[in-house]
């Protein structure tokens, strides 16, 4: 089984840390965002959206992040992905809910258009406009994760960790990218510390935190 993954991704990271934490079963394929590697033919021919993260197992591929994460803890029979119904069907619905408002507003919305040139518009005025109405809709996600899904609970799901912890984690650690401030949501900060003091979390993210080092020092310059 092989998982095609860059390791400063923001999808390929919930891979990574799942896999850290179940042993590595899988054999991991770099695939480097910065130079070009996910537009090659070669890999384009194992997804064809040549975006990461991707999954082969046998003659069988599986892409887009949340689907790999069901498909590896169903294969492992990890209990971060309970059989029980109706605990199943709520890590689904985090995991989906993580990856519509959430996702759209605060990582698309306000964090990638600082960060990706191909998300900026060439217009500055159209550019300062569509981040001031992203940084007006984020909030709104932020306060539903932190009142109601973290609210008495430690994690997305209840007291267990379960995959939708390994997306949602990396989905609101990009807020380090642009030095976002998550204070007002005390829920929030205090899940993602206990994800971040995880072993695992440390295993896999030497070159995620050269890169947070990198673009908030080059934050600093430009301020």
């Amino acid at each position: 089984m092989k998982v095609y993954v860059d390791p400063i991704s923001t999808t390929s990271r919930a891979l990574l840390l799942f896999l850290a934490e179940h042993g590595n079963p899988a054999e991991i394929v770099p695939v480097r965002l910065f130079p070009g590697e996910h537009l090659t033919s070669q890999y384009a021919a194992i997804n064809p959206n040549q975006c990461v993260p991707a999954l082969q197992d046998g003659d069988f591929t599986l892409c887009e992040s949340s689907a790999i994460l069901k498909y590896l803890a169903e294969k492992l029979d990890s209990p971060t992905y309970p059989r029980d119904l109706q605990q199943r069907a709520r890590v689904n619905e985090r995991m989906d809910w993580l990856n519509t408002g959430l996702y759209r507003d605060f990582g698309y919305g306000v964090v990638y258009q600082q960060i990706f040139p191909k998300f900026r518009f060439d217009n500055p005025a159209t550019q300062a406009q569509v981040l001031a109405q992203a940084k007006e809709r984020a909030p709104k996600w932020l306060a539903i994760l932190n009142d109601h899904h973290l609210n008495g609970r430690e994690y997305l799901c209840g007291d267990q960790l379960t995959i939708a912890d390994y997306l949602g984690a990396t989905y609101l650690s990009i807020a380090d990218w642009v030095s976002y401030d998550l204070a007002q949501y005390p829920n929030v900060t205090a899940w993602l510390e206990r994800m971040k003091a995880r072993p695992s979390w440390q295993q896999t993210h030497d070159e995620w935190n050269g890169l947070v080092a990198h673009l908030q020092q080059e934050n600093l310059k430009s301020a």
